[in-house]
């Protein structure tokens, strides 16, 4: 995890690449309010980075600065009671699946991290070296990497654990801002997956953020570049989640920073490749991982 830098009261860290990017480490439920202050302290830091990007957050989605914008996307959900999000806001089959998850004897608790909870998170982490078609970047961490990448912002953060018979099969690190929470982590044990922990997870997102009146809960992006709806847009739908347009923006902070932002070399790679080439590549991603798995 690349180091956080401390810039007008909010994490950051740069993006390392052609063009470094400076970006905040929590740009789903953090904002840059006042990126004239921003500016002036990265001027004055000599903060070695070439371009400054950060989102508007909803619910007020007209921008608001007079930077370069391009439009990102958020996976949200409008939270009032949990009650209204079971019964109204959600599909039948994520509702069966809570139902499923507790006559199964799955359980969801609220915890503090402790050497016991990341004792767990590292047979979680390393069940199986690639997930959703893809290599697990926290497949093969021990105890002590578990705890330095999983120990930042416990001051706004809550972990939601899932046992079944004790065993920890899931959890799910929630991140509270101002009015916004955002997911971090979001796994559960693939042995376990005909017991919907996910489900029961998300069921007691949805229940703390009512009981702290948090309104928005954030779920990552709704879409991914050019990759458009998959799986996990569906299940994000299924729970509630919209797609929400919000404005990026970004502030060139050097020259290379200009010529990049002009070169369109900011953007990521997946945003670049047409949709039905990406989506022939990341077929061929997923089988080589799943071959190289079974070896």
């Amino acid at each position: 995890m690349n180091s956080d830098l401390n810039i007008d009261g909010r994490q950051f860290f740069i993006r390392p690449g052609v063009v470094r990017i400076l970006t905040l480490r929590n740009e789903f439920i953090d904002e840059v309010s006042d990126p004239e202050s921003t500016l002036k302290e990265i001027e004055m830091r000599s903060i070695p980075a070439d371009l400054l990007t950060f989102l508007q957050l909803p619910p007020d989605t007209s921008p608001k600065f007079p930077y370069h914008l391009q439009w990102d996307n958020l996976a949200v959900l409008e939270i009032s009671t949990y009650e209204n999000w079971l019964t109204r806001q959600i599909h039948q089959n994520p509702r069966n699946k809570i139902r499923k998850a507790e006559k199964a004897g799955v359980t969801v608790r609220v915890e503090e991290f402790s050497n016991n909870l990341a004792e767990g998170l590292v047979k979680l982490f390393n069940e199986r070296p690639t997930r959703r078609g893809k290599r697990y970047p926290y497949f093969g961490w021990n105890l002590d990497m578990v705890i330095r990448g999983w120990t930042t912002e416990l001051n706004r953060s809550l972990f939601l654990v899932a046992y079944y018979r004790e065993e920890l099969i899931g959890f799910i690190k929630l991140i509270v801002g101002d009015g916004i929470a955002r997911t971090s982590g979001t796994i559960a044990k693939q042995e376990y997956r005909d017991k919907a922990p996910m489900n029961a997870l998300f069921a007691k997102a949805v229940e703390v953020c009512a009981s702290r009146q948090v309104p928005q809960l954030v779920y990552g992006r709704y879409t991914y570049g050019a990759k458009g709806e998959d799986s996990l847009t569906i299940f994000k739908r299924y729970n509630g989640f919209r797609k929400v347009d919000v404005p990026r923006f970004y502030v060139a902070l050097t020259a290379r920073g200009r010529i990049g932002l002009t070169l369109q070399l900011h953007r990521p790679i997946s945003e670049m490749i047409p949709s039905p080439a990406l989506k022939v590549l990341l077929k061929i991603r997923s089988k080589w991982n799943e071959s190289k798995e079974k070896e």
